[in-house]
């Protein structure tokens, strides 16, 4: 008998075809978390019953569980011959909508925005598209064969320079739940499967050691194979592990990218941290009589924030990222995370109001600090996520 040594751990996530249903996972479901910390507890209120002693006479078995579930992980690698990062489901979970393939093209025309293929793209717009190490999103579609981005490739493509897939995942009114697996070795140490998991806060931090990804939420249950009953989770077996394929991927550094902000989209250099925050308000519905276990989770209204610093210039379109704060004039907000194909990933506000930033002059040099300041937009576009 020995320690179980804390790297000694597989992590693995899929969708849920219904809510609470664990799905069945193969080696490509694995992914590379950081950690994983479950919290489950009792729901109950203080006894009040007289004992006629000072003795806490114990919990009634059967009361309202409440399971909570914060997961840590980094940009990596991805292969683009697969449907998404091995995360993807987390990231889909968080925002809502399907992810959306794009299988590539070729460059027929380019000049500034503009992009025009030599066959119909079928992107639409807030889609992303991949090139030259670089990742853009549609922000609007001119004709079938002709986009527009949101800002300028750093290099124009040339004509029949190929344009790589990239595959983007947008908001939807109803996110779906996951299951996160969790293993560790030996066989005989206790494994754990958090299902019926809806992501309720999403954070996406750059320009740290590495770029970080967080997923925080709610979940149904936490099953495990030490109390493992048959029936439980409707299943039948504590669900196995695959077997332990290669898992190889590369983590990004932290300070791989590129920011682009502003009125008209300029490339700011000078960024020192970001933070992406999106926050769904899930309510369970666990109050309901009969049941101990949350039957689904409702989201509310979606929260997505932007918190940025960066070091004061004296050009224009630092200048303009005050004036538009002043004037709440909406701006465009891209962040792109690393900067090598398979290996980019991109963050998309259309529309975001900046608060007015505070001036910190603690250091040699000024820096201004945007507390977090809210994106808009109609229906389910304030925010695309995409990997390139």
């Amino acid at each position: 008998m020995s320690y179980i040594l804390s790297n000694s751990n597989r992590f693995y996530t899929a969708l849920e075809s219904a809510y609470a249903a664990v799905p069945a996972i193969t080696s490509t479901n694995r992914i590379p978390a950081v950690k994983l910390s479950v919290q489950q507890q009792l729901q109950l209120g203080p006894r009040r019953d007289k004992t006629g002693s000072r003795t806490y006479p114990g919990t009634p078995v059967g009361g309202r569980l409440g399971t909570k579930f914060d997961l840590l992980t980094y940009l990596t690698s991805w292969q683009s011959s697969n449907p998404g990062p091995s995360y993807g489901p987390l990231f889909q979970s968080a925002l809502g909508a399907a992810p959306v393939q794009f299988a590539g093209g070729t460059v027929a025309t380019a000049s500034g925005n503009s992009i025009g293929f030599s066959a119909p793209h079928g992107l639409v717009a807030g889609q992303a598209i991949a090139t030259s190490n670089e990742i853009r999103f549609v922000s609007a579609v001119s004709d079938p064969q002709t986009i527009v981005l949101n800002a300028p490739f750093t290099t124009a493509p040339a004509a029949g320079e190929p344009i790589q897939p990239a595959v983007t995942y947008a908001p939807a009114t109803c996110p779906p739940s996951v299951s996160v697996f969790d293993y560790w070795s030996p066989s005989t140490a206790v494994h754990r499967v958090v299902h019926g998991a809806a992501v309720d806060q999403m954070q996406i931090r750059l320009n740290g050691d590495y770029h970080e990804f967080r997923f925080s939420g709610l979940a149904q249950d936490v099953i495990d194979s030490a109390s493992f009953t048959s029936g439980v989770a409707s299943l039948s077996s504590f669900p196995a592990e695959p077997a332990i394929a290669a898992f190889d991927y590369t983590i990004v550094p932290g300070n791989l990218g590129q920011a682009w902000f502003g009125t008209a989209a300029s490339q700011f250099f000078t960024v020192t941290a970001a933070t992406i925050a999106l926050r769904n308000n899930l309510e369970p519905r666990s109050r309901e009589f009969g049941t101990s276990l949350p039957l689904v989770i409702a989201p509310g209204r979606r929260e997505v924030a932007v918190q940025l610093e960066l070091f004061s210039q004296d050009d224009a379109a630092t200048a303009g990222l005050y004036q538009a704060a002043r004037q709440q004039s909406p701006i465009t907000v891209m962040l792109q995370l690393g900067n090598t194909s398979s290996q980019m990933m991109g963050v998309y506000l259309q529309s975001v109001i900046p608060v007015v930033p505070e001036f910190d002059d603690r250091q040699n040099r000024l820096q201004w600090q945007f507390r977090p300041s809210r994106a808009q937009g109609t229906t389910d576009n304030e925010i695309q996520v995409a990997f390139g």
